[in-house]
């Protein structure tokens, strides 16, 4: 599989597993700390080929996600769930612990941000479906980020995800079906 893009990362083992899995070149982060250096590489390397921002599902790589977004917009994702990027003993969460069929399925799987966020989806909406400040809401927001390919996030992340990825209501909807018919089993 060979990737048109570069793929932003956050470090050297990253790198190692993407390439494991794909044909492609990255940028590595070196960690949260985003230097203006590596912001002029991932800003040419996207008007020259694109950038596919593929950072670990925890707090640091959304920050990571963030700041890149920010200073380079219009850049596509791909997102990795939590559960496929755990170590086998269980002790780290990131891309290099994830298998080459789980990095092939994120990276087949990418979304690309928009300027004007499609903001049809309410905050109201996410209350009723049970997705906020329920029991259960931070598993359903969980299985809604499998099923929809934007990764986990909390209720505000979730709802900006929802817009900026260009969800449609249907998309959403059918996504929640899903979630509460597996929740019923």
């Amino acid at each position: 599989m060979k990737i048109k893009e570069v793929i932003v990362v956050e470090g050297r083992d990253d790198t190692v597993a993407v390439q494991r899995a794909v044909d492609a070149d990255t940028i590595e982060t070196n960690g949260s700390a985003v230097n203006k250096a590596c912001l002029e590489r991932i800003a040419l390397a996207k008007e020259r080929r694109g950038v596919i921002i593929f950072t670990d599902p925890d707090y640091p790589g959304d920050r990571i996600r963030n700041v890149v977004n920010e200073h380079v917009p219009g850049c596509k994702h791909a997102f990795l769930p939590k559960n496929e990027a755990i170590s086998k003993n269980g002790d780290d969460l990131g891309v290099e612990n994830a298998s080459i069929e789980a990095i092939r399925m994120a990276l087949s799987h990418v979304l690309q941000t928009y300027e004007e966020p499609l903001e049809t989806i309410t905050w109201d909406d996410l209350h009723a479906a049970g997705l906020i400040g329920g029991p259960r809401a931070k598993q359903r927001r969980e299985h809604l980020g499998i099923l929809l390919k934007i990764g986990y996030a909390n209720g505000k992340q979730l709802l900006k995800r929802l817009h900026t990825f260009h969800i449609s209501e249907s998309e959403f909807r059918e996504a929640l079906i899903e979630v509460y018919r597996e929740e019923q089993q």
